[in-house]
């Protein structure tokens, strides 16, 4: 029962990191159609960016203590460029420039996206397998 535990545990905190990632390209997107002006918009998504991070690096030190290395190894990529991006101080979004790097921030944001979709799909799949295998030992 505690793999089941372990694994929903990490299936939620994906879908957090997957939410705040959508709002972002949505923000962006509303943006882009003058839906929303540039200073709500970069207010918007700087409030969701440290919690991201943080969410994400999270996830791979659960990885890390669980012993999931494959897991872990498939994180660190996204969790090094994270690093590296609030290293540099490029994680929040400057109002000024806002409109110059809207192509590259939503780039850069469906990539994430799309790397954490494949996240989703490979815990759901550790999800289903870990019922099905305590299910299983409990006949």
């Amino acid at each position: 029962m505690g793999d089941i535990l372990i694994w929903l545990l990490f299936f939620f905190i994906v879908i957090a990191i997957l939410v705040m990632l959508i709002f972002q390209l949505i923000c962006l997107t509303d943006l882009e159609f003058d839906y929303i002006n540039p200073y709500d918009t970069a207010s918007q998504i700087n409030r969701v960016v440290l919690p991201e991070f943080i969410t994400q690096g999270v996830l791979c030190f659960l990885y890390l203590i669980r012993g999931h290395w494959a897991m872990l190894l498939y994180c660190v990529p996204y969790l090094y460029y994270n690093v590296r991006l609030y290293m540099q101080r490029r994680h929040l979004i400057d109002v000024t420039e806002i409109f110059n790097m809207l192509n590259w921030e939503k780039k850069q944001r469906i990539f994430k996206l799309g790397h954490i979709v494949i996240l989703l799909l490979i815990s759901l799949f550790w999800v289903i397998y870990s019922a099905l295998e305590d299910d299983e030992l409990d006949l």
